[in-house]
């Protein structure tokens, strides 16, 4: 028992005590009547010790709810910085998340551009790789910009590495005339006989006759002139090409 409470108690007892009064005829107890006052003092210490147990909970128990309410305080002091802590994750996360969607977008459209896309090419559809269109269109830049000597290497080069593009039969063509504007006649008319041999379906074959036609008058060979523009008329004769040569052959009658 705490010094409080015994305190408490010696006073309960007093006053319990001073509280019981004698019998004025006699002023002693007799047995009964001792027993009487005794067990009403019990009863009334006992009282008292119950309502100072009481007072005692009472208190510890606003102790508790005062240590409570301070741990409380604590957690939600706690529980504020993380979710502070989680909202920046949260945000870290989320940038994360983008910055790799934005990588794996520009990988897929760097891949993309590595892959060989379908293209149609003289009315046919072929894969071209991305190598190979920008190496075949910057010979025909150099050949449209009247440098001929650079753009037959450019499309002889273009050959070389590309055998089975599908601009191959128009780098053969353009090969051939460009060897043709420099003047170089067998070389171009070898460059057009390839035309019509490995690609005749192309629409640059009929092109490619009227060329070696060409070549062959420059070279004064009137016969070789007259008979490719034949050729040309026999085996397409529904080709533009068909009809400049049938007005070519009218003007060598």
């Amino acid at each position: 028992m705490t010094r409080f409470k015994k305190s408490i108690f010696a006073v309960a007892l007093l006053a319990a005590a001073s509280s019981f009064t004698l019998p004025a005829r006699a002023g002693l107890f007799d047995d009964e009547e001792a027993r009487k006052a005794i067990l009403d003092i019990r009863n009334r210490i006992d009282g008292l010790r119950r309502d100072v147990d009481v007072k005692l909970e009472a208190k510890a128990d606003k102790n508790s709810l005062l240590d409570v309410a301070s741990q409380n305080e604590q957690l939600r002091q706690e529980v504020a910085k993380l979710r502070g802590q989680l909202e920046l994750l949260t945000n870290d996360l989320a940038n994360t998340q983008q910055r790799q969607k934005d990588f794996y977008i520009d990988l897929d459209t760097r891949l993309r551009k590595l892959e060989p896309q379908k293209l149609t090419v003289d009315g046919k559809e072929t894969n071209v790789e991305p190598a190979e269109q920008k190496t075949y269109e910057a010979a025909l830049a150099l050949f449209k910009a009247g440098d001929y000597k650079n753009a037959s290497a450019s499309f002889f080069d273009f050959l070389r590495r590309y055998p089975d593009s599908g601009f191959a039969a128009s780098a053969q063509y353009f090969l051939g005339t460009a060897y043709y504007a420099q003047r170089d006649y067998r070389n171009a008319i070898t460059a057009q006989q390839a035309v019509i041999k490995n690609y005749p379906d192309s629409p640059k074959a009929a092109d490619a006759w009227l060329n070696i036609a060409s070549s062959h008058a420059e070279l004064k060979d009137r016969p070789a002139a007259k008979k490719a523009l034949e050729s040309l008329v026999s085996q397409y004769p529904n080709s533009p090409a068909a009809q400049t040569a049938k007005e070519r052959l009218a003007g060598l009658r």
